[in-house]
Parts: C-alpha cells; sequence; structure tokens
C-alpha cells in the first residue's frame, strides 16, 4: 500500500485515519495532479509548530535527536550515521502548509474528469503495451485485473511520470516532528522508512516523493512499502520507483491481501424508484452487507444483469445533470483501501474500463 507523490485534490472524500488496513496514502489525500492535497480543515491550535525552522540540521533538535536513540536502541541502527543522515535533511515548512489546507470539495462530475480523460486513457494503453508481461503475470500470480493496476498507477503518478519532488526523509520528518495533528501516525512512518532503506540499501537521503511521504509508480507509505511490496522480478530488490515490475506487482498484492475477488464486479450503474431508497445510500466507508435484490426491493434496479444474492452498497453522486446512482461491490469496498474515498474508486474503475475498452479497439 514508495517515494511517493500524493494524490490529489482530495474531495469530499472518505478518508479516515490510517487503521488495519492501511491505505497507501495518509487518510487524508487523494492524488489527481501531484503534490496537490487537500486535508480536513486543521485544529488551529495544534496544526504547526514554533519548531519548523528550515535553517536548523534536523539533528541539532532535541526531539530529532530522542527519536535517533530510540531507533539505535530499538533496531540496532547505528548511532554516527543516523547523525549524519539528520544532519543533511531540514524540516520544511511549505509541507505543513500543504498539510493544513481545509478540505477542498468537488462534485463527482469535476473529480472524474482529473482522471478519466483522454491522456490518461492514452497513457494506460501505452504503460500497458510497454508493460504487458508483468501485468499478465501479476494478474496470474494475484488475481487482480491488469486493467486495474494500470489504472491505479495512472490516477497516482501519471504512470510514472510524476512520483514527487520531496525528499522523503524530510518529508516524514517534518511531519513526524512540527505537525501535532498527526505526529504519532508519521514519526511510525519515519520509522518505517528508516527499516525499508537499510533493508533495500538505499541512502535515506535518496528517495524522492509527495509531501506526505508517499512513494513510487503507485504511491507507498512506508508502512504499506513494508506490508504490501514486492519483489516480482527477483532481483533481491522492491524498487517501487525504478522497477515497473516490482511496481505492478506491489500494487496487485496489497489489493489481493486487502480481499480482492476474482472474476467479481466492482459497479454497476443503477435506477432509483420511490423514495425507499434514501435510506440505503451509502454514506461510510464499509464493506457491502444489503443483497441487490433487497435493494431491488426498495426500488434500485442494477442496469447490467447482477447475482441477487451479491452484496452491495448504494452510491449517489452529484452528476452534471442531477443525481447519479451505482452499485458498489466487495471489489469497490477494496478499492476504497487504496484510498478511502468512495469517488476515488469510481474513478480508478471507470478509468480501467475505458483503457481496456480502448486498447482492445
Amino acid at each position: 500500500m514508495k517515494r511517493l507523490n500524493l494524490l490529489l485534490f482530495s474531495t469530499m472524500l472518505l478518508l479516515s485515519a490510517c487503521a488495519p488496513p492501511a491505505a497507501v496514502r495518509p487518510a487524508t489525500e487523494t492524488s489527481a495532479t501531484p503534490d496537490t492535497f487537500s486535508s480536513p480543515a486543521p485544529d488551529r491550535a495544534t496544526t504547526g509548530s514554533t519548531a519548523v525552522n528550515p535553517g536548523q540540521p534536523l539533528s541539532s533538535r532535541p526531539d530529532v535527536q530522542a527519536f535517533i536513540q530510540e531507533m539505535v536502541t530499538q533496531y540496532g541502527f547505528n548511532a554516527r550515521q543516523l547523525q549524519v543522515t539528520f544532519s543533511q535533511a531540514h524540516a520544511q515548512p511549505s509541507i505543513i502548509a500543504a498539510m493544513s489546507k481545509p478540505a477542498e470539495a468537488k462534485p463527482w462530475y469535476t473529480y472524474r474528469e482529473i482522471f478519466v480523460n483522454p491522456k490518461r486513457i492514452q497513457g494506460g494503453i501505452t504503460f500497458w503495451q510497454a508493460n504487458a508481461a508483468a501485468l499478465a503475470d501479476a494478474e496470474q500470480a494475484y488475481g487482480v485485473p491488469a486493467a486495474i493496476v494500470v489504472a491505479i498507477i495512472g490516477v497516482e503518478t501519471q504512470y510514472g511520470g510524476n512520483m514527487g519532488k520531496y525528499q522523503v526523509l524530510e518529508a516524514l520528518a517534518t511531519l513526524a516532528f512540527d505537525y501535532p495533528r498527526r505526529a504519532a501516525y508519521f514519526r511510525k512512518e519515519l520509522e518505517n522508512f528508516l527499516l525499508m532503506t537499510r533493508a533495500e540499501g538505499i541512502d535515506p537521503l535518496t528517495p524522492r516523493g509527495s509531501y506526505a511521504g508517499a512513494m513510487g509508480y503507485g504511491q507507498f507509505m512506508p508502512s504499506s512499502f513494508q506490508s504490501f511490496a514486492v519483489d516480482f522480478d527477483g532481483d533481491g530488490h522492491r524498487d517501487l520507483w525504478r522497477n515497473p515490475r516490482d511496481a505492478i506487482g506491489s500494487v496487485a498484492n496489497y489489493f489481493k491481501k486487502n480481499g480482492w475477488r476474482s472474476g467479481e464486479p466492482v459497479a454497476v450503474p443503477a435506477r432509483i424508484s420511490g423514495n425507499r431508497y434514501l435510506d440505503l445510500v451509502s454514506r461510510q466507508l464499509s464493506p457491502p452487507k444489503t443483497r441487490v435484490a433487497d435493494l431491488q426491493a426498495q426500488g434500485v434496479t442494477p442496469t447490467e444483469p447482477v447475482d441477487g444474492s451479491q452484496p452491495a452498497m448504494l452510491l449517489e453522486l452529484v452528476g452534471r445533470t442531477g443525481p447519479e446512482y451505482w452499485l458498489g461491490f466487495d471489489n469497490f469496498y477494496v478499492i476504497t483501501r487504496y484510498n478511502r474515498s468512495q469517488l476515488y474508486a469510481l474513478a480508478v474503475y471507470q478509468l480501467s474500463q475505458a483503457i481496456s475498452g480502448q486498447r482492445e479497439q
């Protein structure tokens, strides 16, 4: 769930704090264009810290020194090496500013256009052609359709075209020590980042990603890297920045471990009648529990053939000309584990359908 660049334009999206199963990025982000991010309205009393000083090496700070000692004690890191590393890194106030922006709500029809457009569709076809063997192998190994993997990478980083410009160490350290609102979460991510770079033999000062520390083609946070990244080409390293095969396998593995059901549907459009459906509209992200047959009895009709025993959630979105209704199934819910947003999940699905449809033509 990466030298990461975070998905943008967080929209009215139901993003919760990262808790198992962890989202790939922090739960307050969505990615549309690289490094553009909206978070929930900040708690003005705890959003920033006067400790932010871009000219001060992180190693000179007592809180960072305490963290270094913890890494030495708990994980056997070399104290001198960590001192040298943190002496070359600095807090970045621009990251605090980006994290503290109020949430930016976008209606579905606007959000959709960010991702499901000719440029991203054509880019997906090109990426698929260039990585067809890896995508086929990942689908065989994990049961996740190639189109879904391609769409995720397209939404996250425009197929690797923009993985983020921030030094991941500085991004995570800034948020761990100068952003009290999420300090515990980002401190743990910084811990995982150092464990990751040690295991992979990477200089901690080298990786670049989003301003929240998301990395690589699929924008994995360090904890997601630790849990889901795979060495899909067998070279002994999990490289999500320069090796699309590893990135493809890792995204597919993330979906598999979060419950993807091979061969089952993701979502279908629906029509509604009467007003009994109102109480059935899903406002929170939870696994679907209501059978399609029961939804039909309340005036919800899928526009495509669906097994009546299939559990589904009813989605109500803001379309350009009025409400738009969809049924989301278990695999739709799995996509929201990557980014906790109904809009994100539906955009990924529709992009995957558009890419696979045009590719077949």
